[in-house]
């Protein structure tokens, strides 16, 4: 008897620890503003080379489909909008940075884990109050939903930041949202953090391609590495497993670095560090968009989105199996060619057809199965003879993702 007890004892205690080492996922971003990537790569930044090298730095891009229904002028809402809702200008509708009339009806990464778990605390810290009260959207027209740990604001506060002409208090103002982050994530460790960096884009706007930008940047290296610190504390005294990213809301001009907003090159050119590794196969073989960091995020959490909010995301996961990439749909005669890179072959891909887009108004589209197909195939042609439209919304569900295509036709009314 006493036998058995001894044999059995050494198998319960490694049930129990095996069950005590699920690691509750946590993650935190941080949005340097207006920095292009081949700033990035040429300037000492030691913290972000050390989380890279934990995980990966890739180029990445702002700015939608150049010349498409998606294009996003490169201006800084724009951007940050776009990365929390995983979607362009043309759906989440904040066109500048007045912020005037966001269209709550496409979720922001906020929102996505609060639906899944309202437990889950959130945090956010930055100088401006509108990233909390206008893009997360605090209040009645999301639900109510309201941010559990935030710190903003500073710019307001001229007696503690006094505004002098050469901005230097925006720097000042940074370490205060810094400082903020570093304590709250090592107190309370939110299971979702947004940081936001200010100070890179006013010495931008100011001095161009200059000592002074580039100094700007290597401070908030500085920073980024005490937040990346209480993030490594809370991993090593608690139960938590966390990921980082790090990325940038658009670029500069080519001529002087001072200017924004436009579509050439350097302005849509950016970049991301994250922890995380290894990426998946379409974080390798294509250059990621500020929109694929939500549903990085969601993947990484484990937090389900609601399958008419993933109809709707522009962005890939770089976490976790993909089955599809590179979504196209045209209308050809009554028909819409559907194309896809096929990047996990398995299962099969069903295409939907919407010839409304009755989401923006906070209303379900009428979704129809046109076709099954295997996603070996890489396409599959639809007949929309019977569903005459000048306007429709594609969605390719695949056993790992689903992506989407707007189809926009020539000569009819949408």
């Amino acid at each position: 008897m006493n036998k058995v007890k001894w044999f059995l004892m050494p198998l319960l205690v490694i049930s129990i620890s095996g069950f005590s080492q699920s690691r509750v996922k946590k993650a935190l971003f941080i949005i340097a503003d207006g920095i292009p990537a081949d700033v990035i790569e040429k300037l000492n930044t030691p913290n972000l080379k050390a989380i890279a090298a934990q995980g990966q730095y890739l180029r990445a891009y702002v700015g939608g489909e150049k010349g498409g229904y998606s294009q996003t002028p490169t201006i800084s809402a724009n951007g940050y909008n776009s990365l929390l809702t995983s979607t362009w200008v043309n759906k989440h509708n904040v066109w500048g940075n007045d912020i005037k009339a966001p269209n709550y009806n496409y979720w922001t990464i906020f929102r996505m884990v609060k639906n899944a778990d309202p437990a889950k605390k959130t945090a956010l810290f930055s100088s401006w109050t509108d990233n909390r009260t206008k893009l997360v959207g605090e209040g009645p027209v999301t639900g109510s939903y309201k941010i559990d740990y935030a710190y903003d604001g500073y710019e307001l506060d001229t007696v503690k930041f006094p505004h002098d002409k050469a901005d230097n208090y925006m720097h000042l103002i940074d370490e205060q949202v810094v400082n903020a982050a570093a304590a709250c994530v090592k107190a309370n460790g939110p299971d979702l953090s947004w940081v936001y960096l200010e100070y890179t884009d006013d010495m931008g706007h100011r001095y161009g391609d200059s000592p002074q930008y580039y100094d700007a940047v290597e401070k908030m290296d500085n920073q980024v590495g005490r937040i990346w610190k209480a993030i490594q504390y809370r991993q090593k005294h608690f139960n938590e497993d966390w990921v980082i990213f790090i990325t940038t809301d658009h670029g500069r001009s080519e001529l002087n670095g001072k200017d924004h907003g436009g579509q050439s090159a350097r302005q849509r050119n950016t970049w991301m560090v994250t922890s995380y590794h290894p990426l998946n196969n379409y974080a390798q073989y294509y250059t990621p968009g500020v929109i694929d960091i939500t549903p990085s995020i969601a993947k990484f959490m484990n937090i389900k989105v609601p399958a008419e909010q993933l109809r709707e995301a522009d962005g890939i996961s770089l976490i976790g199996t993909v089955s599809v990439a590179v979504p196209q749909a045209t209308y050809v005669q009554g028909n819409i060619d559907v194309s896809w890179k096929a990047l996990d072959q398995k299962g099969n891909a069903k295409i939907w057809v919407a010839a409304t887009n009755n989401y923006k108004d906070g209303k379900p589209d009428d979704y129809k199965l046109m076709a099954e197909v295997p996603v070996s195939a890489g396409h599959a042609l639809v007949s929309v003879k019977d569903l005459p439209s000048g306007f429709y919304k594609v969605c390719i569900e695949a056993p790992g993702n689903t992506v989407n295509r707007w189809v926009i036709v020539e000569g009819k009314t949408k």
